[in-house]
């Protein structure tokens, strides 16, 4: 007798979907019942009269209890996690009440001082799903520091509250892309070639850092005009802006004719590329340098073309955050 293989996928998928969302609600459960043991710990210790020896005292007693009766899980590093992980999220204000992260998210989020800046990579993990190794990546790329040296108080406060927004071509637009993952040294020399084909290898990590909606369509675009053939780096597409994004690669300083050759670019795809029901090409240039006046000189004031630096190894939050507080 045959069976039908789409009815046994089905079946399969059925089983998986019920599986990830019996994970999903351990995790849940299980995230929301630490973050109560962290409540009632730090509640025991404000009833001590000397409260770091109450404290210690505490942790201990409830570690030996606790491991006797449930097992592993318990030991007093895991308990003052806990303790951390209710005092960093006992105020918090994001776009839900519940916790929507695993526990391990949480732990590492409660390592960062900065409310503003947790609150921000909190919404981020929850609306891209990203797994623990994506939001320390992100965070080690200075991804809210990077996202606020364009902003103004205003709307760094509106980072904390809703995450990362993309209406405008300039929401889409970071300065400086952060490569890291592509694995050159920041002083090798390496071709645009060689660049081009890093990124693509890790198109994927290179989609994590362009940012939300970006899906990519092609490499070395060809297109033909007058008998002169032309190529664009990359191209992607961005689902919520609705319009092509392209990408041209400089390994050195930008100069003019780069901007002029990726104003050629955008309007090529503007008139033969795009649908009417499309929005304008976005241009981007990745360049080791850039001189900012240059670009106001070349450039018309509404022109959807933007240069940006690119670096092959992870910031110095400290010195992106000491330009952030002279910003303000």
């Amino acid at each position: 007798m045959k069976i039908d293989k789409n009815f046994i996928f089905e079946i399969k998928s059925i089983l998986e979907n019920a599986k990830n969302k019996v994970y999903q609600n351990i995790n849940f459960i299980m995230t929301n019942t630490y973050f109560e043991i962290g409540k009632r710990i730090v509640l025991a210790e404000q009833k001590g009269e000397k409260r770091a020896e109450y404290g210690k005292q505490l942790l201990k007693t409830l570690s030996d209890e606790l491991t006797k009766e449930f097992g592993k899980g318990y030991s007093v590093t895991n308990l003052k996690n806990m303790r951390k992980f209710y005092i960093a999220f006992q105020n918090r204000q994001t776009v839900s009440n519940d916790f929507k992260l695993s526990y391990s998210h949480y732990i590492f989020l409660s390592k960062i001082d900065n409310i503003e800046e947790r609150n921000f990579y909190e919404i981020e993990s929850i609306k891209n799903n990203w797994s623990l190794r994506e939001l320390k990546r992100q965070f080690d790329s200075a991804l809210f520091e990077r996202l606020s040296l364009s902003k103004n108080k205003a709307q760094i406060k509106e980072l904390s509250q809703k995450g990362q927004t993309i209406q405008t071509s300039k929401d889409l637009v970071k300065d400086p892309y952060i490569l890291e993952f592509i694995g050159l040294e920041e002083k090798n020399y390496y071709s645009e070639t060689e660049l081009e084909q890093k990124l693509i290898d890790k198109v994927e990590d290179f989609l994590l850092e362009l940012g939300r909606g970006f899906t990519f369509v092609a490499r070395q675009k060809r297109f033909s005009f007058d008998e002169e053939h032309f190529r664009v780096d990359l191209v992607f597409y961005n689902r919520f802006l609705k319009c092509f994004v392209l990408i041209d690669l400089k390994i050195g300083k930008l100069k003019h004719q780069d901007l002029g050759q990726m104003m050629m670019y955008v309007n090529y795809f503007d008139r033969y590329e795009k649908t009417d029901d499309e929005n304008p090409t976005i241009g981007i240039i990745l360049c080791k340098d850039k001189n900012n006046s240059l670009i106001e000189l070349t450039l018309p004031k509404d022109s959807q073309i933007f240069a940006s630096k690119y670096q092959t190894i992870l910031p110095n939050k400290d010195e992106l955050k000491k330009l952030l507080d002279n910003k303000g």
